[in-house]
């Protein structure tokens, strides 16, 4: 784990550990960062899904006859 010496917007981290349910800053700051690099992550592999859906890879689905028994 790295140790950093950061200014913070002291508001912002109010919010964030209000938001977050956590009781110290160290907590809030490794959870919200945990948060945004899960959430990011999730948007990407949407985006991705989306873009499959658009160029027709799902399109099998629709006939059930594809389906397995």
């Amino acid at each position: 784990m790295s140790k950093l010496l950061i200014d913070v917007d002291d508001e912002a981290l109010a919010e964030a550990q209000q938001l977050l349910g956590t009781s110290t800053k160290k907590e809030t700051v490794n959870v919200a960062l945990a948060e945004v690099a899960k959430r990011l992550k999730r948007v990407r592999a949407l985006n991705s899904l989306a873009e499959m859906a658009e160029q027709g890879d799902f399109d099998v689905l629709l006939d059930k006859s594809n389906y397995r028994a």
